[in-house]
Order: C-alpha cells, then sequence, then structure tokens
C-alpha cells in the first residue's frame, strides 16, 4: 500500500544541512546551534508532516559530523530533583549518558556536558563523577541573578565570565538537551561571551522545526504545535521585528518574541552588534520549504490536534487531570474548523459500537480504507481490529481464521485460572504471540505477520480507554491511537489499566 506523503524528506536533508554550512560560514567558522525538540525520535514531525522520518534531524546532522560536535545540557537542579522523560520514563541524569551512546554509535562526536543552575547539588556532583570515571568531560554553569533581563549584569564577569568556558572543536557545536528548561540558550549566549573574550566572533542560531516561519499563522501544522505545547501554554504569532526589518510576514512563538529584546541587547553587549533583526533570523529551519502536499499535511495535522486532545480527555479520566490545557485544545480545533467526529476513523469506531453495543475499535489504513474490530468472546476490541487489519492489507479472505480458537482457549486458561485476570478476552500482545505461533504452520498466518510494518503510521480510534499492555504494544507498532474518555466497566471504581 502507499503511503500518504506530504513531505520531500530528502530534500529537507540536503537544503537543510547546505543551510546550516552557510550559516556557519557567516560567523569565525564557530557556531553555537541551540537544537529544539527530539534529534533520535521527532514522531510529533513524522505525524503532521507525512513523509518526514522521525530520525531526520539526526540524518542531518550527519551530513555534517565531520564539522560539528555535541554538547549535552542538563539541568543540575532537574537531576537533584529526579525529573524523567515521560516517554522513556527515565532520568534526565540517565537520558545524558542514553544521548552519548545514541550520539557516538551513529559516529557523531559528544564533547562534553554542561552542567547548568549548578549549585553542588549533592545528584549533580555524584553525576559530575560518575561522568569522570565514564572519561566525559563536564562543566558547571551557574545561577545568574536577574537572568535574563538585567543584562549589563550577566554579559560581565560577575555573569557569564563566573561560568566555565566549555573547550569545543569544530565549528559546529550543537547543544542539545534530554528535555526543556535545560538551559540550551544560556549555555550558547555564556560561550558567544567567553568566545569574544578570546578574540573569537562566533555565532549563534537556533533549530527549531515548529513552528513552520515560513507557512500561515492558522496553517494547521502551526496549530499542531501550540497543541503539542497545551501544557507549555506556547502560542504561535506574527513575529513583529521581522515584520517591520524586512516587510514580511513570518511566524514566530510568544517566548522567543517575548525575549529577543533582550536578546538583542546580549549580543549588542557581548559583540558590540547584535547579528539579527528579528526572533526569526536567528532560526535555520527549513522545513516550510519541503512541504509537497499541503493538504495531506493539513489533514494529518488535524488529527494530531484531536488525537492531544483525547489524549488530554483519558488523562483526565483516569488522573483526575490533565497537563494539557483542554480547553485550549478546543479552541485549536474550533481554529482548524474541525470537530472530534469529522475524523472518519472515530466515527466508525463509534457506529460499530452503536451496531453491536459493545466496545469498538477502528483502525484507517494507508489507503485509507477503514477496518473495525468489535467485542467478542475471545478477542477484545483492539485485538480484533488488529487480526482484521492484517487480513485485509495481507488481502486475506475476512472469514479465514488466522489463529484457530483451540489455540486461544489454552492461552485464557493461562490468564484466568493461573495469572489471576478477571478478563479473558485476549489482549494485541497475546493475539500476536498466537498469529505468531499460528506462522510456523500456516502460511496465511505467516503472511498476515509479515503485513505488521504495513500499519505504521495508522491512525486508531477505541471507544473505551485501552489497557496498558494495549497502548504499549500499539504504540511499538507505530500505531497512532485515541481512545473515549470511558472504560467498559464503568460502574466499577477501580480500573486496572
Amino acid at each position: 500500500m502507499n503511503k500518504k506523503v506530504g513531505f520531500d524528506n530528502e530534500k529537507y536533508l540536503k537544503m537543510q544541512s547546505q543551510h546550516i554550512r552557510e550559516r556557519i560560514e557567516k560567523f569565525d567558522n564557530k557556531l553555537y546551534l541551540e537544537f529544539g525538540g527530539k534529534l533520535f525520535d521527532d514522531y510529533h514531525a513524522s505525524r503532521v508532516l507525512p513523509g518526514f522520518m522521525p530520525d531526520s534531524k539526526l540524518q542531518m546532522l550527519l551530513q555534517l559530523k565531520d564539522q560539528a560536535e555535541i554538547v549535552i545540557v542538563v539541568s543540575a537542579e532537574d537531576i537533584e530533583s529526579g525529573k524523567q522523560r515521560g516517554d522513556y520514563g527515565i532520568t534526565y541524569d540517565l537520558d545524558v549518558l542514553r544521548l552519548i551512546d545514541a550520539f557516538q554509535s551513529k559516529g557523531l562526536y559528544v564533547g562534553s556536558v554542561c552542567l547548568t543552575m549548578y549549585q553542588a547539588q549533592p545528584a549533580a556532583v555524584l553525576f559530575e563523577k560518575k561522568l569522570a570515571d565514564l572519561g566525559i568531560k563536564s562543566y558547571r554553569h551557574y545561577r545568574i541573578p536577574g537572568y535574563p533581563n538585567d543584562v549589563s549584569r550577566i554579559v560581565s564577569d560577575e555573569g557569564y565570565g563566573k561560568n566555565d568556558y566549555i573547550e569545543t572543536e569544530r565549528p559546529l557545536v550543537v547543544i542539545t538537551a534530554p528535555g526543556p528548561g535545560s538551559g540550551k540558550m544560556a549555555t550558547c549566549l555564556s560561550q558567544l561571551y567567553h568566545e569574544n573574550k578570546r578574540g573569537i566572533k562566533a555565532g549563534y542560531a537556533k533549530f527549531e522545526t515548529f513552528p513552520i516561519w515560513n507557512i500561515p499563522l492558522k496553517h494547521a501544522v502551526n496549530l499542531a504545535y501550540e497543541a503539542a505545547t497545551a501544557d507549555l501554554n506556547d502560542v504561535n504569532m506574527i513575529d513583529p521585528f521581522h515584520l517591520e526589518a524586512y516587510g514580511e510576514t513570518t511566524v514566530n512563538y510568544n517566548r522567543d518574541v517575548e525575549i529577543f529584546p533582550v536578546l538583542k541587547s546580549t549580543f549588542e553587549m557581548i559583540s558590540g552588534e547584535s547579528m539579527y533583526k528579528s526572533p526569526t533570523d536567528m532560526g535555520v529551519n527549513m522545513a516550510g520549504n519541503c512541504i509537497v502536499d499541503d493538504e495531506i499535511c493539513r489533514e494529518a495535522s488535524c488529527f494530531e490536534i484531536v488525537r492531544r486532545y483525547y489524549k488530554a480527555l483519558v488523562d483526565k479520566k483516569i488522573h483526575g487531570e490533565s497537563k494539557d490545557d483542554i480547553y485550549k485544545l478546543e479552541l485549536l480545533m474550533n481554529q482548524a474548523g474541525i470537530a472530534a467526529t469529522d475524523c472518519s476513523v472515530i466515527q466508525a469506531a463509534l457506529n460499530k459500537e452503536k451496531e453491536t453495543g459493545h466496545p469498538a475499535a477502528a483502525i484507517e489504513l494507508a489507503d485509507g480504507r477503514i477496518i473495525t474490530g468489535k467485542t467478542g468472546d475471545l478477542l477484545g476490541p483492539s485485538a480484533a481490529m488488529l487480526l482484521n487489519a492484517l487480513k485485509s492489507v495481507a488481502e486475506i479472505d475476512d472469514d479465514t481464521d488466522l489463529v484457530a480458537a483451540e489455540a486461544i482457549a489454552p492461552i485464557q486458561t493461562l490468564k484466568t485460572e493461573y495469572l489471576g485476570s478477571i478478563n479473558p478476552r485476549l489482549h494485541t500482545d497475546e493475539i500476536l504471540t498466537a498469529l505468531s505461533i499460528s506462522a510456523a504452520t500456516d502460511e496465511n498466518a505467516a503472511k498476515a505477520l509479515k503485513m505488521l510494518p504495513q500499519l505504521q503510521g495508522a491512525n486508531m480510534h477505541c471507544t473505551v480507554i485501552l489497557s496498558s499492555v494495549d497502548s504499549s504494544t500499539l504504540s511499538k507498532l507505530g500505531i497512532q491511537v485515541t481512545c473515549e474518555p470511558k472504560y467498559e466497566e464503568e460502574e466499577r471504581l477501580y480500573h486496572k489499566n
């Protein structure tokens, strides 16, 4: 099946790497590049820009690997508090080590680690020792009173001057971090100060994919970025500094626009002049030039807004609260001109539930076909939908049993009689195990199993909250899931998720 593509990834890699090379040449062959977002696994970008590969930023860096070195920034305060990455469930200090391994495995040079907000926090001191034992250089940057507004103090020996100078070897220094709030920009500016003291006119640039500066403010792709940062209350806006300087309308987000006057003053105090006239000038993102089918990207972005909305509703149902602003997500759907039930896959699942009187699920295949699954005696709706989707992609007759009922019964017995489960129906991981066993002797099962990669990127909706095991399995398959914010048995007080 042909997957819908709205973004030219190859064009992006070439154009982006070339643009960064040009930016390096504008300075004394020394550019500090603040890298926003995720380097290895930018799944948000791949969802809203179909064709964008999750590791595109990494692949772009690999084209510059002879010129680039990486400095990983982590806040000592985050280390001390044990802050975790939500997607991996590991603390920031462990994620630094994971990132180093990941970069080095790809042939990228990691020069050092910088601990920001350093105040000799016990956990930070232990982490420094661990880095030293591993042969990894580390540096300390300190909290500066009055940051970011007291520019005269910040750009002085009492401010950036107190920070360690990070020794770097290559013309492109990529500043990245485990997560937001780590101090990437402050690290870049501190380095500019120290480089200037050494007579080097180094440059600064910012690389963030969203919002995309050269598409309309209310384009669905940019609205989807606001949905992704609903908990941060980021707002996309027209860059007034760029409009005044060049007469061109471009899009940026509120935090960069608000901080720009301070940044401009900081640049002027460091080197005597500001290298940029606007926040947009600071960016190097070329993604907007690589959208090849605007309608496909709009459609994908609309579903992303709806997906974030449903996730917030489910979080509130499970935890009694949501980190995302549900009202803002509703506003973004209104701005995009969509309602949740406009998505055909959601409507199909709801219709199936109405038809059967039981929880149901639906998935939209790459060619636009929608496949449903219903609750049965043997399978839950997600497991049934998964088998039906694989049969459809593999062009196997719908009446064909890929897994015999007698093969499922022993698994049900194991679940209920020995493992204490009250639900005899098979979850998605269990039906895939059964399918794998059947594939050893059944060519249809083997054929269906090989089709699993075809479901990557597909949109799916379930009319009840999924179990944690179903959510995990579908996530590993790359299926984008939304759920109605209700449990299969609402009258129960305790739900084993």
